[in-house]
């Protein structure tokens, strides 16, 4: 069931929310958490979608806040909310709400936002797109437990995450951190299969890749080596070598979803390594709320600058 409202407010939303669901029979909700997620029209289909998907795993009022601006510097949108309300079958197992915010209200976002979260539940902020450089300090992010960004959106993927950095509070992520989280798996537990003692690393992908610097901010933080940043021609991470004092081991993906991993004394072996959907990887960060510390400590190490220039 679809509802719109024009130049409503807030409290007219719960209402129509509250009579909605009525309307098709589910007075009562069964709602683990509010997902607000930030955006401009242009981008605002393709979140909304990943996030509807993403709440067949975790039932969740998806909250899409639209900005809308003048289009010339001189023009001067009133100021007023427009608002589209999706339940049941044309919401997958949550409930969606669309905000378009015009004006002065476009500053006023939080709120706006406040009164329609679900009552006694966490609330996670999503930028897929641009984002704030203080995410706590933000009017959406300061109500959120969790707040995520996507540096593969920015223009300078690679600089943001110094910006990050330095605005960094716990709570904050980024999706460029959770596409990691198979390769951060795979090697881990090369390690574990050849306990041995680790003199160095490479990263390789193509240029100006998130992932693959944090990656590397990874490996130097937890093994203390110089890790060097090798450029090729992608598709994003294609390779990752740890050399030990047994041998190299490494695991090499130069296109598609299946990788090679090379350890010493061992025969190669073919491993899983697909890129994941934005609706997997939201899944993926849903199911914790708590602060992710090893992310923080990766995102604020300082790269060693004889490893950026090999």
């Amino acid at each position: 069931m679809r509802t719109e409202l024009t130049d409503t407010t807030s409290s007219k939303v719960n209402r129509a929310l509250l009579e909605a669901r009525r309307a098709i029979g589910s007075p009562t909700m069964g709602l683990v958490l509010t997902l607000v997620l930030v955006t401009d029209e242009e981008n605002a289909y393709d979140a909304v979608r990943a996030a509807s998907e993403a709440s067949r795993e975790h039932p969740c009022r998806i909250i899409a806040v639209i900005k809308r601006t003048s289009r010339g510097p001189h023009q001067r949108r009133a100021t007023r909310l427009d608002a589209e309300l999706r339940v049941g079958s044309d919401a997958g197992t949550g409930e969606i709400i669309l905000l378009r915010l015009h004006g002065a209200l476009t500053d006023q976002a939080g709120s706006v936002v406040l009164p329609l979260l679900v009552p006694d539940a966490p609330v996670v902020a999503w930028w897929p797109g641009d984002a704030p450089a203080d995410l706590a300090g933000d009017p959406l992010g300061a109500l959120a437990q969790r707040r995520i960004t996507d540096a593969a959106a920015a223009v300078d993927p690679v600089g943001v995450l110094d910006v990050r950095a330095g605005g960094y509070q716990p709570g904050d992520t980024d999706l460029a951190w959770t596409r990691l989280t198979p390769w951060r798996a795979l090697l881990a537990a090369a390690l574990d299969q050849k306990p041995l003692p680790v003199t160095g690393a490479r990263v390789e992908s193509e240029p100006d890749n998130a992932s693959a610097e944090l990656l590397a901010r990874w490996l130097e933080d937890r093994l203390g080596v110089p890790v060097a940043r090798v450029a090729t021609d992608g598709p994003v991470i294609t390779g990752v070598s740890l050399q030990t004092t047994g041998g190299e081991i490494r695991v090499d993906r130069p296109g598609g979803a299946l990788a090679t991993l090379i350890l010493p004394g061992s025969p190669d072996r073919r491993v899983a390594l697909k890129v994941r959907s934005g609706a997997e990887l939201i899944a993926e960060e849903l199911r914790r709320l708590d602060a992710d510390v090893v992310y923080g400590s990766a995102l604020r190490r300082r790269p060693d600058q004889a490893a950026l220039s090999a």
